[in-house]
């Protein structure tokens, strides 16, 4: 996923743009409106994370430009106003979400993971992912290792796990996203054993199980 941070105060764009990178999301940052309108006509962005209140062109006169250009963007405005008033005037301007500074980092990345989400039920997502030598074509839901050269033949358990990990493009993915992504009826048990149990036959249908990385407190990542 490919997030554009516009932000004018370097600190906090240059705060978020270190941690964005280590969860895995590719980034860019703009200073000003004029600045964010050129990176979206330069290159293909997925999520906007815009601050209303910026210098020379404001956060609002740039969502309201992607609204009227039907850019393929999703847009977290990003703001110290708090008041009800204000969010609504956000999200009738366009945004799909609204979070008022100053904001829990934590929350910031679940508002990123619903978005994540959103695009892939919505179809705005890539028909093609590629990862660690894998590549998800999702239009014919079919998965290829070596290069391209192998079918993996998924359960539909098995698929939904991949597709999740593979979005998030070296992300870790938490084992609560997971379940809540792939697993559309309650299980027997502990949720975290069901996403256990598929996971060790997704690694070994990927014959190389150290491709999918796990760690406490985090859940999985493709490497």
């Amino acid at each position: 996923m490919r997030i554009l941070i516009v932000e004018d105060d370097p600190d906090l764009a240059a705060s978020l743009d270190d941690a964005l990178r280590y969860e895995g999301y590719a980034t860019l940052t703009a200073s000003t409106g004029t600045d964010a309108l050129a990176a979206l006509g330069a290159q293909s962005v997925d999520l906007v994370l815009l601050d209303r209140d910026l210098p020379v062109l404001s956060g609002d006169a740039v969502m309201a430009t992607i609204a009227a250009n039907r850019m393929p963007v999703q847009v977290i405005m990003l703001t110290a106003a708090a008041s009800v008033g204000d969010r609504v005037a956000g999200l009738d301007l366009g945004a799909d979400d609204y979070l008022t500074k100053p904001f829990a980092y934590a929350e910031l990345l679940a508002r990123i993971r619903v978005m994540q989400r959103r695009a892939g039920r919505t179809g705005t997502a890539s028909p093609v992912l590629t990862r660690g030598g894998l590549t998800m074509d999702t239009t014919r839901r079919l998965v290829f290792r070596d290069g391209g050269r192998t079918l993996v033949r998924l359960t539909p358990k098995e698929y939904g796990v991949l597709f999740e990990l593979m979005r998030a493009d070296g992300g870790w993915v938490a084992v609560a996203d997971l379940y809540d992504a792939v697993w559309d009826d309650p299980v027997a048990g502990e949720p975290a054993d069901a996403v256990k149990t598929t996971m060790y036959s997704l690694r070994r249908k990927l014959v190389d199980r150290d491709l999918i990385e796990s760690a406490r407190g985090e859940g999985y990542r493709l490497r």
